[in-house]
């Protein structure tokens, strides 16, 4: 049985549940937003007997509510998809017994997922890990994949001293963002010079202005390499695709032998089997990584190329459900 980390709601994975099905293959939506108020979970563990782990539905109070349960023993695949923040019971009032209580669940939420003897597309600890920004430059340049400079930095004098130096121009990031808050790469401007004192109070990621605005969102999924060329530059916001992905022309692509033998090598450092890998091809050519994403959206790409992202990663599923794999 294949299980996904999810809402039912998530159209990506409800394309994925829907080619499963006609793979023949058992999925089962584990959404981690249902813990502890719609779902109740119990681990059990002994000298004398194999562990087992249950996911049932209903919460279990004096109404009772029991639904569906899954034997958590039972998964041999799981797809780490877009787990959501757990919903708490509202009886719960004080914040300390709701950080209390949220802290707990999600202990036992994750405790259980190590404990599946499934194979994970992420694994979740590989998939913080790999997330960790800084740590994907340096692994990306010691396999030869070329990257922008990069100053990251609390010191405004560092970031001074950086931005001296790119004649070029430079753009700046945050390391993950919020949706309520700042999030995309932004131009560096000669009104933020005068903002960067504030880099006191939060990280800030300065790169080299990669110039020509042409990226390659590049899907890696096992072995299956999906290339798509994002003209960026043809949109009101060169300097990140996803501000205006409506006007930026996506077109498949291919990439060269080796960028692509660096980009598994990526993969297989990170433990990762599900990737979305964000490139730009600079005016000479060359391809400069900027980021991976373990659990990157694909929807947008596959629509405008008809390239067969769902289709690849229903069929890595399917195989690692597949008895045999387990035994491999």
């Amino acid at each position: 049985m294949i299980g996904i980390i999810a809402s039912e709601a998530d159209l990506h994975a409800q394309g994925v549940v829907a080619r499963l099905a006609e793979l023949g293959s058992a999925a089962v939506f584990l959404d981690t937003a249902a813990v502890p108020t719609r779902v109740r979970i119990t681990s059990r563990h002994s000298n004398r007997t194999p562990w087992t782990g249950t996911w049932v539905e209903g919460d279990g109070g004096a109404s009772g509510g029991g639904g569906r349960t899954v034997d958590l023993t039972a998964l041999r695949a799981v797809w780490w998809r877009r787990p959501l923040p757990h919903v708490l019971h509202a009886e719960l009032r004080t914040e300390v017994d709701r950080r209390f209580s949220y802290a707990e669940v999600d202990a036992a939420v994750r405790g259980l997922w190590s404990c599946t003897d499934a194979t994970w597309v992420n694994d979740p600890d590989r998939d913080l890990a790999a997330s960790r920004k800084l740590w994907q430059l340096k692994v990306a340049a010691t396999l030869g994949l070329r990257v922008p400079r990069t100053c990251a930095t609390t010191d405004p004098d560092e970031a001074r001293a950086f931005l001296a130096g790119e004649d070029a121009g430079a753009i700046f990031k945050p390391f993950g963002g919020m949706e309520d808050a700042w999030a995309e790469t932004r131009l560096v401007l000669p009104s933020d010079v005068d903002l960067l004192d504030q880099v006191r109070l939060a990280p800030v990621i300065f790169q080299e202005l990669i110039p020509g605005g042409t990226d390659v969102r590049v899907t890696i999924v096992g072995r299956d390499v999906h290339a798509a060329e994002i003209r960026a530059g043809e949109s009101s916001y060169p300097y990140d695709f996803r501000m205006d992905t409506a006007n930026a022309p996506i077109v498949p692509t291919t990439l060269p032998d080796a960028v692509v033998e660096r980009l598994h090598a990526l993969m297989d450092h990170f433990g990762l089997l599900y990737g979305a890998i964000d490139l730009r091809r600079a005016p000479d050519g060359d391809h400069v990584f900027l980021e991976v994403n373990p659990a990157g959206q694909w929807l947008f790409v596959e629509l405008a190329t008809g390239q067969p992202i769902t289709a690849s990663l229903a069929a890595l599923l399917a195989r690692l459900d597949a008895p045999a794999a387990q035994g491999s």
